[in-house]
Order: C-alpha cells, then structure tokens, then sequence
C-alpha cells in the first residue's frame, strides 16, 4: 500500500533485518490512518541509526546535534503550535547524550510526541553498551560484560508525571500503530519507547528474545500513577502497551506569546515588520 509519507531515490542506509525498517513503516502507516498531511507535520531527530529515519519520508525535518533533539522540537512547537511536532532518535541519543533534555522535556510538558529506537546497543558506532543495555551482555567494549543497572525511562517518566508513557515492540507492528496513534493525539508530551532489533551488534536481544522478554499489559488503569510506577519497574518481562496517560497543563499554551495567539512566529515577524515599514515611510 502506498502512503503518502513514501519517497523514493533514497538509499536507505540501515542494515538488512534491522527493526528500525519496522519503525519507519508502521509511523508511515499510522501518520496515513491520522490522516496528518506532511505540510502539517516536522519531525526532528538527533544522531545516530534511528535517526535517519525522517530522511527516508516526505516530510519536514531537523537533523540536529547528538542528543539535541527535543529541545530542538520544543521550540518547533512554541513557533508554530499548530503543527504535528515528533521527536525521534535512538536510545543513546535521547537517554545517554540526550538525558537531561529528556528530564527537562518531561518537566515543561509540549506537546510533541517522542519516539525512542530502544534496541539497547550503539549501532552506529559499532556496537557499544547503551544506558539501556542488559546486564551481562558482552560488546567490544564490554569485553567482561555490562554490569551497570540499565536505565529505565518509562519509571523515570512517570516518577516526572509525564501525560503519556507507553512501551511497544516493532514486531508487532498492529498494536506498536495503534499505540503511536494514540500517542501523536495525545495534548502533552507522549513517550513511546518502541523495542527492536539490531541484527548486527546485538546478538543477545534478539527479534525471539524480545518476543520470549515481553507480555501485553491487561487490565489496568493507566490513570493510576502509582500502578503504572510498578508496571515499569518490574524486572522480569517487560510490559508491551501505554502505562500511564494524564492531563496537564501543556508548556506551550502558558506562554505568554503563544497561549493566546496561535499565529506562527515567523507569520507574526513578517506582519510586525510591515507596520514598521509602513510606519518609516511617514516619517520619510
């Protein structure tokens, strides 16, 4: 099936079976379903694998400096509030480089919907440990193992009282749409943090090992912050679904310039400019 997102005459840089291919297809799928126009969307991204992904659609984007993406998205948002803004990277990129953007994003609230690559490795730097790697998984690097407890970004999110936090798989591609769209028609910001494979440098978090290492969350109230917090620190499988989803205020309507004019900048730029000039002119 065609969408509208698809471009072609682009050599697609990622490795054969890598589950970043996934990713790119099912957010193809569910921006078509959403039926967001790609005038009406900008994605931004970081470094790394995962973030190339804008660059295979036909769409607006922002490749920025390792780590920078979501304050990079955030002030896309403040400029322009009426467009979809995504951020998306690797975990390396949005946890490791990029950790304290993470914090600060969640604290302020946009609302942009954030997509995490999380296959628990550097790809592209050949295969490093990454903060969301397994204890005793051997690299290069990690020659004896890691040993370091993996970060956890969905109990961080929700220790933060983020407004939506979810985990998916990009095996399953049904439910990982479903839960992006939800995700992207959330007001606030949305974290969705999607497993997948690396063929290539991770050996031990396989495709079979993320489907034997997960479950589908049933039966609870993602409204129940503290159930949620649970959820996401159980240490055995991990849960597949949205863990918690909360209103709250969204940082870009309590800004003074835009909470109650929602003309892009640059419109506001061109208009204040041409009163200045007509404003010149009578003094000429």
């Amino acid at each position: 099936m065609t969408s509208t997102y698809d471009i072609s005459g682009i050599n697609n840089a990622w490795c054969p079976g890598c589950g970043n291919h996934l990713i790119l297809s099912i957010l193809k799928s569910a921006l078509d379903e959403l039926q967001i126009s790609p005038e009406n969307l900008l994605m931004v991204s970081g470094i790394g694998q995962a973030a190339k992904l804008p660059q295979y659609m036909k769409v607006s984007y922002f490749n920025g400096l390792h780590g920078r993406a979501l304050p990079a998205a955030v002030a896309v948002k403040v400029s322009n509030v009426g467009l979809t803004v995504i951020a998306e990277s690797g975990e390396g990129d949005m946890y490791g480089e990029g950790g304290n953007h993470f914090l600060a994003t969640v604290r302020r609230n946009p609302d942009i919907t954030n997509i995490v690559h999380n296959n628990m490795i550097y790809g592209l730097t050949k295969g490093q440990a990454s903060p969301t790697s397994s204890i005793g998984i051997k690299t290069n690097i990690q020659v004896d193992g890691v040993f370091e407890q993996p970060f956890n970004p969905l109990a961080v999110a929700i220790a933060m009282n983020a407004s939506f936090v979810a985990r998916a798989f990009s095996g399953d591609a049904e439910q990982t749409k479903e839960i992006l769209k939800q995700a992207i028609q959330h007001k606030g910001y949305s974290l969705v943090d999607i497993l997948h494979p690396c063929v290539s440098f991770n050996k031990f978090n396989t495709f079979q090992w993320f489907k034997d290492n997960t479950y589908y969350i049933e039966n609870h109230d993602v409204s129940d912050r503290n159930a949620a917090f649970i959820l996401a620190t159980k240490e055995d499988k991990l849960g597949l679904g949205i863990y918690y989803k909360n209103e709250r205020p969204v940082f870009e309507e309590q800004l003074e310039a835009t909470k109650t004019n929602k003309t892009p900048l640059y419109k506001r730029s061109a208009d204040r400019q041409a009163k200045l000039d007509e404003l010149m002119k009578s003094y000429v």
